[in-house]
């Protein structure tokens, strides 16, 4: 399998590599004319006497070759590149490459030499003279333009495989990001759910009815986004909010007048682009390290505010502070895995800061960049 996909990747690397035709062209031909332009005018200028016309074309045309070996060169550059310099095949190959260049330039000029007589010459020599002389004299000249085509292949190659890289990495961390938010939709802390099943034994015992009713509904909704398969990676702040809500109204039946819940959040921002299952984790930790420690219970507070070219999303509890060296601690798997999503998702356009409180508590909060709003679903 690895050695498949590396090959996909070497036909990918080798097709992106292959210029356009229109390019190759333009770029020859401006080079073509540029080095007609000048011999003509040069040696007009210092007085000599040849066929302009048939110079002029002749010069243009004798940059053909090169014009016609530069795609093919690419190719045999994207299969033996220059990092393989070392290896036996890659002199092999590419010194006969350019030999073979050099020979069809060589036979090419002196074709035109022969038919149009550029230099004006009393006697043209034959056509089997003038080849091997100017494959010999050109010989420097080859090996430079060989050279150079190659160097530009070698860079094409290293920005496309650069462009490849980064493709991947990002593919990769889509999917990582994925894999994460799965497994936090499966790390809902396990005790929740028993507790909350058995606050609703103790309602039903009570006979009261109709607010066990209105719990085993409640836990339903919020069961049926924990095991959701949707792959959103973002949805509208609002979304995640009522989500949050939905978590935390389910433990108010544990808690009873113990939790209490304090929103404070733009209106402006319910559309805001957040991650998926981002506020869960965080007000999960609230009660378990802050709300459930504090006999008289206390107050979670959930806010959002922007901050320039960011939001900033925050859940503070008022329960028991953070003791020294916690940093060292870990933070559990929910706050860990969230550092990891949104590395994924932003790179380290984000921040999370966990912190004690004065007078007392201790606050959670994010910051990720401000994107465009995303639909309610």
């Amino acid at each position: 399998m690895h050695r498949m996909a590396s090959l996909r990747t070497q036909e990918s690397l080798s097709a992106s590599l292959s210029p356009r035709w229109f390019w190759i062209a333009a770029f020859w031909l401006g080079i073509g004319l540029f080095d007609a332009s000048q011999t003509v005018f040069v040696m007009r200028a210092e007085g000599m006497h040849h066929a302009w016309t048939s110079l002029f074309i002749t010069s243009v045309l004798s940059w053909l070759p090169w014009a016609m070996a530069t795609p093919l060169v690419f190719r045999l550059a994207a299969k033996y590149p220059a990092a393989q310099w070392r290896q036996h095949g890659f002199w092999a190959r590419h010194s006969a490459a350019c030999a073979a260049v050099g020979l069809v330039y060589a036979a090419w000029v002196a074709m035109w030499e022969e038919l149009l007589n550029p230099w004006s010459a009393a006697t043209v020599n034959p056509f089997l003279h003038l080849w091997p002389q100017k494959f010999f004299s050109g010989l420097l000249s080859f090996v430079i333009l060989y050279g150079i085509i190659l160097l530009v292949a070698s860079m094409l190659d290293s920005r496309e495989r650069l462009a490849y890289q980064e493709t991947e990495t990002a593919r990769l961390n889509e999917q990582l990001s994925r894999a994460q938010l799965h497994a936090l939709r499966r790390q809902i802390e396990p005790h929740f759910l028993f507790n909350t099943l058995n606050s609703i034994a103790g309602l039903v015992r009570e006979r009261r009815n109709d607010a066990a009713v209105t719990m085993i509904a409640e836990l339903s909704d919020f069961l049926r986004r924990v095991i959701d398969d949707s792959s959103r990676q973002q949805v509208p702040l609002g979304e995640e909010l009522e989500f949050a809500l939905k978590y935390l109204d389910i433990q108010k039946v544990r808690f009873a007048e113990r939790l209490q819940v304090s929103v404070s959040v733009p209106s402006e921002l319910f559309s805001t682009a957040v991650p998926s299952l981002i506020l869960q984790p965080m007000v999960e930790n609230a009660v378990r390290h802050g709300i459930a420690k504090r006999v008289q219970g206390g107050v979670i507070r959930i806010r959002a505010f922007p901050t320039e070219d960011r939001v900033t999303l925050s859940v503070y509890n008022d329960g028991p502070l953070l003791p020294q060296g916690w940093e060292q601690q870990a933070s559990g798997i929910g706050l860990a895995n969230v550092r990891t999503r949104l590395q994924g998702l932003y790179g380290e356009q984000f921040e999370v800061n966990i912190q004690n409180q004065e007078p007392g508590g201790v606050e959670v909060s994010i910051s990720v960049p401000l994107e465009q709003p995303v639909e309610h679903s």
